[in-house]
C-alpha cells in the first residue's frame, strides 16, 4: 500500500519562495511517475509538474521557468520548487504518484498542502 504525505505549504507574499515536499511509503517510488497538482477554489484540479521515473520533467505554462519539480529516491520524496510565487498560485497542492502495473497504471494521492500567495 503506498501512502504518500505532503509538506511545506504556507502563507507567502507574491514574489517569495515555498518548497514543497511529498514522502511516500512503499517500495515502488523509483519507478512511479510523480506529479504535483493543484486545486483552487472553485477550479478543477490541474496539473503543474511531472517528473518520470528517468527524471524527465514536464510543466504547466502558467509556472514554467519559475518552478522546478525533483525527485530524491533514495529518500522517496519528490519536491516542488516556487520561486516568485503569484497570487494565482493560491490552491491546495496534491501529489500524485503513478504505479505502472503490467498494462495499466494505479494513481494514490496525497491529502494536500494549501499555498496561499498574498498580494
Amino acid at each position: 500500500q503506498v501512502q504518500l504525505v505532503e509538506s511545506g505549504g504556507g502563507l507567502v507574499q507574491a514574489g517569495e519562495s515555498l518548497r514543497l515536499s511529498c514522502a511516500a511509503s512503499g517500495s515502488s517510488f523509483s519507478i512511479a511517475t510523480m506529479g504535483w497538482y493543484r486545486q483552487a477554489p472553485g477550479k478543477q484540479r490541474e496539473l503543474v509538474a511531472l517528473i518520470n521515473s528517468g527524471g524527465s520533467t514536464n510543466y504547466a505554462d502558467s509556472v514554467k521557468g519559475r518552478f522546478t519539480i525533483s525527485r530524491d529516491n533514495a529518500k522517496k520524496t519528490v519536491y516542488l520548487q516556487m520561486n516568485s510565487l503569484k497570487p494565482e498560485d493560491t490552491a491546495v497542492y496534491y501529489c500524485k504518484l503513478n504505479l505502472p502495473l503490467g498494462w495499466t497504471t494505479r494513481d494514490y494521492w496525497g491529502q494536500g498542502t494549501q499555498v496561499t500567495v498574498s498580494s
